[in-house]
């Protein structure tokens, strides 16, 4: 039995961790559908998709014949 509540006071410990380092802008509501859902940018250093290479085309051997 006292197992189960270590467990939970670490659990609770976790959990108060997490929200603690979120601050403002952590948002506890849920899934967000449509025009409630909000879209943030991509960071600065990630590369654009415009820079990854472009898919081969397939070739003629591998087509059905």
């Amino acid at each position: 039995m006292w197992k189960i509540a270590v467990g939970f006071a670490v659990f609770a410990a976790i959990a108060l961790y997490v929200i603690g380092k979120g601050g403002d802008s952590l948002d506890m509501s849920g899934e967000k559908h449509g025009a409630d859902a909000v879209h943030v940018e991509p960071a600065k250093d990630a590369a654009p998709a415009a820079t990854a290479p472009a898919a081969a085309p397939a070739s003629d051997a591998s087509a059905a014949k």
